[in-house]
């Protein structure tokens, strides 16, 4: 089982991650892990917090000459933005004489769409500062730590996870068909919003200005696609081990996300069944004559019953815009229940990409959980030879050589 924990504030000290359960002898290649932390940051129409932080992950156990130990693995992310903080963010009743930074007023008006009123009123805050610290979209930078070891458990076995930006507020895609693996790769990290259509794309940063002119904010969607999954990840037998259940609660927690879709998500509503699910057709090698099990569609984007089928897992991520607006919202002071604007913070006007690299993480930790739980193994030989194993029995399964 691959879990993780999480702890930190959006201004305190740093954010720390744990993940138990990866096999031990996972090489571990730390300049990953800061190129998606990278990653996470970039994108066009991020705030003024992603020029103060530059996310390194430190470890602190679990790993021992660049290779996993089977321990639970521990990160550090120091904030930065720590020093201008710590007046407000201390842990101590009182500041230490050493503290550095303004101390900031009590946060008392909630921001509609945020955490802001419904944490203050489950966990009795007055302060909502105490809220929005933690249900701030900071802690998955976390999150994109340790997923980028999930990552490279993948990639160990040639599974691959990447993502691309499908609409930015009403401008949207319209590909007569879903983009390939490939073609998603092809997008490069310089991209301001790693959209495949440049000229959509500059509609897109247009209309990410025009909402930064008015003070408002943009959401949007994005697709995950996962590359190489092997078939028989998730059950069907129970309803919390369906994969497609386990892989949209993940994506689904993020902040800001809304709904998710796989394959052709909401348009299986209005279709027939002719037109949504995916035929099984035997095709043959016109070289070898051998013949193999294949799909020419993929509208269920990789899961039938909540299980792999050895189709790519395509997951779509629905994202709203950010609940922090520079012409605030109308809200109410909690301590007068009066009528004021809604509190402001720091904030992005659109992060939709990097909610896409967060989606990658999320997917990557579901699908190396499934993994592991389908082949085991406490090292990562073990595993190998559980994989090859599992590959074998399905070619048999699936392929035939040529008649002689």
């Amino acid at each position: 089982m691959l879990r993780f924990l999480t702890a930190g504030e959006s201004h305190g000290k740093g954010l720390v991650a744990i993940i138990e359960g990866l096999p031990a002898g996972l090489s571990v290649d730390f300049d990953q892990i800061t190129s998606e932390l990278r990653r996470r940051q970039a994108g066009y129409g991020r705030g003024r917090r992603m020029a103060i932080e530059s996310d390194r992950a430190e470890i602190l156990s679990g790993v021992r000459l660049g290779r996993t130990t089977g321990a639970p693995v521990a990160l550090l992310i120091a904030n930065r933005d720590w020093e201008n903080w710590q007046r407000t963010m201390h842990v101590d009743a009182t500041a230490p004489p050493s503290a550095t930074g303004a101390k900031r007023d009590a946060v008392i008006r909630p921001r509609p769409g945020h955490a802001d009123l419904a944490g203050a009123l489950k966990f009795d805050h007055d302060d909502i500062r105490d809220v929005l610290e933690r249900a701030s979209a900071r802690e998955t930078a976390a999150r994109v730590a340790v997923g980028a070891l999930a990552r490279q458990l993948l990639a160990h076995f040639g599974t691959y996870v990447a993502s691309h930006v499908i609409a930015i507020g009403e401008v949207a895609a319209s590909w007569d068909r879903p983009l390939t693996y490939a073609q998603i790769r092809m997008i490069s990290d310089e991209s301001p919003l790693r959209c495949a259509d440049e000229q959509l794309e500059r509609a897109m940063m247009q209309a990410i200005d025009a909402a930064r002119e008015r003070g408002d904010t943009l959401g949007g969607a994005f697709e995950v696609v996962a590359h190489h999954v092997p078939p028989g990840l998730g059950s069907y037998t129970q309803w919390d081990r369906k994969l497609d259940g386990r892989l949209a609660q993940a994506v689904m927690s993020i902040p800001a996300i809304k709904a998710v879709g796989i394959g052709a998500g909401a348009d299986v509503a209005r279709l027939p069944g002719s037109a949504v699910h995916d035929e099984i057709v035997a095709e043959i090698d016109a070289t070898t004559g051998a013949r193999a099990v294949a799909r020419p569609t993929n509208r269920a984007g990789g899961l039938e019953g909540g299980v792999t089928n050895g189709e790519d897992v395509r997951l779509t991520g629905y994202m709203k815009p950010i609940s922090t607006l520079m012409k605030p919202l109308r809200s109410v002071d909690l301590t007068t229940l009066e009528d004021a604007p809604a509190a402001i913070e720091r904030s992005d006007v659109c992060a939709v990409p990097a909610a896409g690299v967060v989606a990658e993480a999320m997917v990557a930790l579901v699908l190396a959980d499934a993994a592991i739980e389908r082949f085991g193994g406490d090292s990562i030989r073990q595993m190998e030879t559980r994989w090859m194993e599992g590959a074998r029995v399905v070619s048999g399964r699936l392929t035939r050589p040529a008649l002689t």
